[in-house]
């Protein structure tokens, strides 16, 4: 029989930093505005104190870096988990000389929010979720979605626990600080079910997708929920505190803002060891997703990390900082060559059902 060939995947880099020149109170606003974007009437105005400008050149600088695809959009981020979807990460191996073909046909699911090409036999990586009531549940959309795609085979890789997630570019430190632990290792995350109700599901309809880039961007959600601004805002710290609401934060094209490569380490780490080293891999700055996930007989990595820099080069300091770090050397790095899909989740919109009513086996 012959030998399934593997698809050899283009490592895209671009050297020298952003596709789009950015001047040092860009790269200050990006930090800003990805970290500590304020849950507040006028958050701009916050915005602007920090970076020492006025609000009106803020709000300018803040249109022009969506305009030129640097900024993707500013945006609640919601926790999936936390509102009962069920998800999880997948590893598909598809025809290797046509990966498109299966690219598009998992795209068109409403819970596929990250789908990638990557440099392994299993070349086909994308993230999924399904509705607390889904009819198919994970389970039976990924078989739907493996029968359409052609697959030859699928991997699940759920998470057994989540050390950290959150996607914040560092736009004005070098290599060496993102190379570096930022912080204390940190304990795994609690993966829970929060109550909610249907005043969370409006103001998640209201509020989800890009925000206007306005003084008050808060309040034509509230408006449409129907609720006085500060009553919304003072229920939107209520979901965070829940655990409902991470965050709200600029998201942005990662490319273009220069940070052209991403590649994901996966880690042999042995099993009393996982939550104390994944804990210190989640320091660092460099890593914006830490998780641990199963392992099988052909596939001994507990812990997968994904490393973002401005180039190859750079993602490989990150995660050689880490080795040294921990002590645990061996790994594997897989590198994207093409994003086929990367967008955030809509919630509640209906798309979900409409899928599965469409493609359901019954």
């Amino acid at each position: 029989m012959a030998t399934r060939p593997v698809a050899k995947a283009k490592t895209r880099s671009r050297v020298g930093g952003s596709a789009v020149p950015l001047d040092d109170t860009d790269r200050q606003i990006l930090n800003l505005m990805q970290g500590k974007f304020p849950i507040a009437s006028n958050p701009y105005a916050a915005v602007s104190e920090a970076a020492g400008i006025p609000e009106s050149e803020l709000l300018s600088r803040v249109e022009r870096l969506i305009k030129e695809r640097i900024i993707r959009q500013v945006t609640p981020i919601f926790d999936t988990r936390a509102l009962g979807f069920a998800s999880m990460l997948v590893a598909a191996k598809v025809d290797p000389e046509n990966p498109h073909r299966a690219a598009k046909v998992i795209n068109q699911h409403p819970g596929v929010s990250h789908n990638y090409l990557r440099d392994h036999d299993f070349n086909l990586w994308f993230t999924i979720a399904t509705t607390p009531d889904s009819e198919l549940g994970l389970q039976g959309t990924l078989d739907i979605l493996a029968a359409e795609a052609g697959a030859e085979s699928v991997r699940q890789l759920p998470t057994l626990n989540l050390f950290k997630i959150r996607m914040d570019l560092e736009m004005e430190g070098g290599t060496e600080a993102l190379a570096t632990p930022q912080a204390e290792a940190v304990k795994p995350a609690p993966i829970n079910v929060v109550p909610y109700d249907e005043l969370d599901i409006a103001v998640i309809r209201a509020l989800q997708g890009s925000m206007p880039v306005i003084s008050q961007p808060y309040a034509p959600a509230a408006a449409v929920v129907g609720m006085p601004e500060e009553k919304f805002l003072e229920h939107l710290r209520g979901m965070q505190e829940r655990g409902i609401l991470r965050r709200v934060a600029a998201i942005l094209f990662h490319r273009r803002a220069g940070f052209s490569a991403n590649g994901m380490g996966v880690w042999k780490v042995p099993e009393d060891k996982v939550l104390e080293i994944g804990g210190r891999m989640a320091s660092f700055r460099g890593i914006s997703h830490c998780y641990e996930r199963p392992v099988y007989a052909d596939w001994p990595y507990a812990l997968f990390t994904m490393a973002h820099g401005r180039s190859k080069e750079e993602c490989d300091a990150i995660l050689e900082a880490i080795a040294n770090d921990t002590g645990i050397h061996e790994r594997s790095v897989l590198y994207s060559s093409t994003e086929f899909k990367k967008i955030r989740l809509q919630y509640f919109t209906g798309e979900f059902e409409q899928w599965e009513s469409e493609h359901s086996q019954g």
